[in-house]
This record gives structure tokens, C-alpha cells and sequence, in this order.
């Protein structure tokens, strides 16, 4: 799978990091989100907006993508991309299940 096959999802969570656009980077997960980063937990619009905060747009997080394979199972992907900012600052996968064109469960680690 390449970046032209990259689920809109996943291209808006990348985009609207890039772009520092917080409310975009939210809206790209559906109300119930799961988000978990290395075993810390995250729930719903405002556990996401909560991780955006602390770890991604509010550190200066810029993405890119390394390549997308499909997951284990229908409407997952894994992911790996090179973070770079202030925060985190490395290349690793992220686990994407997705559910009505939307982000429902992100898994770093």
C-alpha cells in the first residue's frame, strides 16, 4: 500500500498535525476514540484533544509518512511514520482502526 492509497482518515490525522490545525487533527477520530500511547490511555474527542495537547500539535509534532501496510483486520492499517518536534522525535508504527471514514482506535508503541 502506498501514500496514494492512504485512507482519508489517516491523511487528515497526518495533515492537520502538520499543519498545527488541533480541531481538524480531533475531528479526524470518531466521538468514542480510543487513543493508547506506550499503555496511557485516551478516550473520546476530549482524551484526544487532551493527547494533541500534550503530545503532538502542542509539542510542534510533524509527521512524516514511511509507508502503510494493511492490519489484521478489515479497516486497520499500521503505519510508521518519523516524528520530529519537541517532543517525541523518531520513526515507529502506529496502529489505525478506522469506523465510518474516521479514526476509532490509535495504538502507539
Amino acid at each position: 500500500m502506498t501514500e496514494n492509497h492512504l485512507p482519508t482518515a489517516i491523511q487528515d490525522f497526518i495533515a492537520a498535525t502538520n499543519r498545527a490545525d488541533s480541531d481538524a487533527f480531533v475531528a479526524a477520530f470518531t466521538q468514542d476514540a480510543y487513543l493508547n500511547d506506550w499503555g496511557r490511555e485516551f478516550h473520546g474527542h476530549d482524551g484526544v484533544r487532551a493527547w494533541n495537547r500534550t503530545d503532538n500539535i502542542g509539542v510542534r509534532s510533524r509527521f512524516e509518512l514511511v509507508s502503510i501496510e494493511p492490519g489484521a483486520t478489515p479497516d486497520s492499517y499500521v503505519v510508521t511514520l518519523t516524528v520530529t518536534g519537541d517532543g517525541f522525535n523518531g520513526t515507529g508504527p502506529m496502529n489505525f482502526e478506522l469506523r465510518d471514514g474516521r479514526i476509532a482506535s490509535l495504538r502507539i508503541s
